[in-house]
């Protein structure tokens, strides 16, 4: 069915909230990358000087958060680039593949730590003496990655920066692993060296558990899964309240990093002008930006009646406007007057005319051409109605 589509969206320039949201995330992303370069020599010094080799163990797995952090870095620092002819909507799903690797790393992690359980236990004959300060070192490096935990995941809530949750996830999991070492080490130095692997196996079941939820959001993201029910619901309550809005269909969203996507059919007046039309779709769009922050890009699709409800029509097999002008100059007469303006109407699988015509070019014997277009009419069934007006109000 013909509709006058409208399409509002943001400039292309980035907004000043965006350019301190990436600031924001680079700068937690740097914080980050000291203090796991800081932790990671300091275990290896450490681990080697008191024979502790699971510290060892510990740093690789800090020096490869190292990487991630530097991930995260990119993907801040080019995430928030402006959109472009290669990508419309921006560069925000940089973010979310960023995310998706974190949760990939995180259940690795977790798959790791319950395969080193299971062999350390069949193996603890072979766990060597370890020297206090190796307890100690477990200890500091357990603080300070929960620190950076609670640090990112902060930054990421008030970022809104999905990235920075899967970073911080990433930080706890580390937490875990520096509380085996801890745990480990001061179960090996209190005779119990069985705690530091059963320990492990329970951590590491949490890691990928963690890291595949946040895998599986970001696919999902990635895959267009609409908005949860609930917020579907306040963006129809917003849009069908708008004035001049009468119907609402085919309303879909979609996520990309931090902005919701959405875009509606709505429904309004069919016999009001274009440009009426337009200003009811800059309404809607307005109207959702402001009670909906969140939704960063409105496509609106006026449509004067309901798609769901109106079957739909094949392509021409309504008569164009050309066809129609020929028409009406048919019944009006060849050398009579052309209407100064039609407005066509396609509503319902069939066509209504409205012709306006001035004082000064009125069509001669209007009940003549009332009959001619009564028996045209009843030959051509696709014209519900044809009316003819002459204008007498000055321009």
């Amino acid at each position: 069915m013909p509709t006058t589509e409208h399409s509002v969206s943001p400039p292309p320039a980035p907004t000043d909230s965006a350019s301190l949201r990436s600031r924001g995330i680079q700068r937690t992303a740097l914080v980050a990358i000291v203090t796991n370069a800081v932790l990671a020599v300091s275990q290896v010094i450490i681990g080697l000087f008191a024979n502790a080799f699971s510290l060892v163990a510990d740093a690789a797995h800090t020096f490869s958060d190292l990487v991630t952090d530097l991930l995260v870095l990119v993907a801040g620092r080019h995430g928030a680039d402006p959109a472009d002819n290669d990508h419309p909507y921006g560069h925000g799903r940089i973010e979310t593949i960023t995310s998706l690797l974190l949760g990939a790393v995180l259940t690795a992690v977790g798959i790791g730590f319950l395969l080193s359980s299971g062999i350390r236990l069949q193996n603890m004959h072979d766990l060597p003496a370890l020297h206090p300060a190796a307890l100690i070192v477990a200890v500091i490096t357990l603080f300070a990655k929960e620190g950076l935990f609670r640090y990112t995941l902060a930054a990421s809530r008030r970022l809104k920066a999905p990235i920075l949750e899967a970073n911080a996830w990433h930080a706890r999991s580390d937490a875990a692993s520096s509380l085996v070492v801890a745990v480990g080490i001061g179960g090996s130095l209190s005779g119990y060296p069985f705690l530091e692997p059963l320990a492990a196996a329970v951590v590491g079941f949490l890691i990928m558990h963690m890291g595949i939820k946040l895998g599986w959001k970001a696919v999902r993201e990635l895959i267009d899964t609409g908005l949860p029910a609930e917020d579907v619901a306040r963006l129809r309550e917003t849009i069908v309240t708008t004035p001049g809005v009468i119907g609402l269909h085919e309303l879909r969203t979609r996520r990309m990093a931090d902005r919701v996507l959405c875009d509606a059919h709505v429904q309004v007046d069919p016999r009001i002008t274009v440009s009426e039309g337009h200003h009811i779709s800059d309404n809607v769009y307005i109207a959702v930006r402001n009670a909906h922050p969140e939704v960063k890009d409105v496509l609106v699709h006026i449509d004067p009646e309901d798609d769901d409800a109106v079957p739909s029509v094949a392509l021409g097999a309504l008569p164009e406007r050309r066809t129609i002008a020929a028409d009406l100059q048919t019944l009006i007469g060849t050398h009579g007057p052309t209407p100064n303006r039609t407005q066509v109407h396609y509503l319902g699988q069939r066509i209504e005319v409205d012709a306006f015509f001035t004082a000064n070019d009125a069509p001669a014997a209007l009940d003549a051409l009332k009959r001619r277009t009564e028996t045209w009419m009843r030959a051509h069934p696709h014209y519900r109605r044809i009316s003819f007006f002459v204008e007498i109000a000055p321009h």
